[in-house]
């Protein structure tokens, strides 16, 4: 989790690593070099699952979700976890002046630390462009951690990388070079471990590079 936390405190404070010509070429590291890239890749995990009034949400990997996402117009509490130091201090540092009411704070812990939070108490939580760098299992790992910290009726949205998009090698490449590599699960593996789990799929989207989930339990 080291070489990925790196990875976005790196690109965060802006500091881009030697990468070679061969990769400069590609149409994938245009996008990324000219800031492109995130909006072209981002899942909208709104359009499965929008945070409702008064409702609390849990965003895992949230990165700078609330500085980004309309949070002030869903008028939902917000509740953020990243592994990058650099994001989660510039976070924390903006977020209360947006809106001190809705922003609850971000803490710096990867995905499967949530011994903070209380049983139950929130509604619905998110977390994209996380699983890719990280195994299944790890991943049901965190499905089971969060499960008691859904209210009745809540649920978890989250993306997988599709390695049959066009994207995917050349994006897998350039994530490689900025160091951190990424798993290329087949998508009928991801549907066969939460059917494993009792992990039910409600709603499925497909996007350009990522595959949004929305799941109960």
């Amino acid at each position: 989790m080291g070489l990925v936390a790196d990875r976005f405190d790196r690109e965060y404070r802006g500091q881009v690593p030697d990468i070679p010509d061969s990769v400069q070429t590609l149409p994938v590291f245009q996008a990324w070099a000219t800031g492109h890239l995130s909006a072209q890749i981002a899942s909208p995990f709104w359009t499965l699952a929008k945070p409702q009034k008064r409702q609390t949400c849990l965003d895992l990997g949230c990165g700078a979700s609330f500085l980004v996402y309309p949070w002030r117009e869903w008028d939902a509490r917000f509740y953020g976890q990243d592994i990058s130091g650099a994001i989660c201090q510039m976070v924390n540092s903006r977020g209360p002046q947006l809106n001190s009411k809705l922003f609850k704070g971000m803490k710096q812990a990867p995905a499967h630390k949530l011994e903070d939070y209380e049983p139950e108490q929130f509604d619905l939580v998110i977390s994209t462009g996380v699983t890719c760098y990280y195994s299944l299992d790890y991943w049901d790992q965190v499905l089971t951690r969060v499960k008691p910290l859904l209210k009745p009726g809540g649920s978890v949205v989250f993306d997988v990388l599709d390695p049959d998009k066009p994207l995917a090698e050349d994006w897998a490449i350039l994530e490689m070079y900025l160091g951190a590599e990424v798993d290329l699960t087949p998508l009928k593996d991801w549907r066969s471990q939460l059917k494993s789990s009792q992990v039910k799929i409600q709603k499925e989207q497909p996007g350009e590079l990522f595959h949004l989930f929305k799941v109960v339990f």
